[in-house]
């Protein structure tokens, strides 16, 4: 069975399908986008992101690229990788690539021409449906052990966000926030964000 015909397959990731790593999938042409989290294949919505989706993503962008202009910290968004290396930065040890919505990288030796290496200091998902237990287990548990300092969860339909900070290497979840909360990223010194801006003019 060649890798689009396992990859058609996947629902719930197993063993039969194979352990892999980076260096397979720089290999892949593939029509569907996938993530590998500890060398397990993770298809992306066959579809494209929601319009909810895409709005609250394109407000939390412009505010992050609006603040960093000119600062150290680039804000990016997917379409991008992000290699979380465990022992070794060379593609064929590299078990996780993910592709969250929104990350902030602060280190720009971290990045190289194929995205980033390394633990972004902040990742930002947006959920959508059908992928919020990827969301919210596996990729909360790979982000924490990689040393992602903060980590956002918003939830489009029900208009709240919720901040993961790390502290001594496990995660401290903030309060539930909605419209007329401010969230203020300690990843990003300076950087405060109004709710009601990330759910602006998505109806």
């Amino acid at each position: 069975m060649d890798i689009e015909e396992k990859i058609s397959k996947v629902e719930e990731p197993s063993a039969e399908y194979g352990v892999y790593t980076y260096e397979d999938y720089l290999s892949w042409n593939l029509d569907v986008m996938v993530e590998l989290i500890k060398g397990k294949i993770f298809k992306k919505a066959a579809a494209a992101p929601r319009r909810r989706h895409q709005g609250i993503s394109g407000n939390v962008f412009s505010s992050f690229h609006s603040f960093l202009k000119g600062k150290k910290c680039k804000v990016y968004e997917a379409p991008f990788d992000v290699r979380l290396p465990v022992k070794s930065k060379k593609n064929k040890d590299i078990h996780t690539v993910v592709q969250p919505d929104i990350c902030v990288i602060c280190d720009p030796s971290k990045l190289d021409d194929f995205g980033c290496i390394g633990a972004p200091d902040l990742i930002i998902e947006i959920l959508s449906p059908g992928n919020n237990q990827l969301e919210l287990t596996r990729k909360y548990d790979v982000y924490q052990e990689s040393g992602v300092r903060e980590y956002w969860i918003i939830h489009p339909d029900e208009h709240t966000l919720l901040v993961y900070t790390l502290v001594d290497g496990f995660y401290q979840p903030s309060r539930l926030m909605t419209h007329g909360d401010v969230v203020k990223s300690i990843a990003v010194p300076g950087f405060e964000l109004e709710l009601g801006e990330v759910f602006r003019d998505l109806d």
